[in-house]
Parts: C-alpha cells; sequence; structure tokens
C-alpha cells in the first residue's frame, strides 16, 4: 500500500518563507507525476505546482515566482519552497504523486500566514 506524507506546515509572518515536503512509500515503483495542492475554507482544491515525469514543471499564477517545486536524490520526495508568502496562501497544502497509473494523495499539511 502506498502512503504519502506531508510536513513542514507552520505559522509564518507575511514575507516569511516555507519550505514543504512530501514523501511516498511505494517500494521499487518511481512517481510518475507530482502535485502540490491547496484548499483553503470555501474554497475548491486547486493545483498550486506540478512535476510530469521529471520534465515538465507548472505553476498556478497565483504563486509563479513565489514558489518552487522540485525534487531531491531520495526516490518520490518532493518539496515546494514558498517565499514572500501573503496572507491568501493560507489553507491545507496536499501533496499528490502518481504511482503505476494511480494517484496517491497525502492527507495535508497546513500553512499559515498571519502577522
Amino acid at each position: 500500500q502506498v502512503q504519502v506524507v506531508e510536513s513542514g506546515g507552520g505559522l509564518v509572518q507575511p514575507g516569511g518563507s516555507l519550505r514543504l515536503s512530501c514523501a511516498a512509500s511505494a517500494g521499487i515503483y518511481s512517481a510518475t507525476a507530482m502535485g502540490w495542492y491547496r484548499q483553503s475554507p470555501g474554497k475548491q482544491r486547486e493545483l498550486v505546482a506540478g512535476i510530469i515525469g521529471g520534465r515538465v514543471t507548472e505553476y498556478a499564477d497565483s504563486v509563479r515566482g513565489r514558489f518552487t517545486i522540485g525534487t531531491q536524490n531520495v526516490k518520490n520526495t518532493v518539496y515546494l519552497q514558498m517565499n514572500s508568502l501573503k496572507p491568501e496562501d493560507t489553507a491545507v497544502y496536499y501533496c499528490k504523486q502518481r504511482i503505476r497509473g494511480a494517484d496517491y494523495w497525502g492527507q495535508g499539511t497546513q500553512v499559515t500566514v498571519s502577522s
């Protein structure tokens, strides 16, 4: 069974930074796509940033230039570097990884941007 776990959320002041990480336990299998999503109360879940096949990266217009998605050398590990944070970035952030044709979601990590 594949398990996905996010970490790194917390409380930060406007203009500050956070780094989220996501790891999937999938044995010998590698993710073919990875993405970060977020959802705030009363709003739909939205794509923040994504990687497909390790070659294509996309960002939501609202975070482009401030957030960076990337991978480390550890298999099925993806991070989201969040800079110049704004109050409107406050949300639960979710990680999704596609492994062997199926999508797996983490439980989410809370990010709160407030003074």
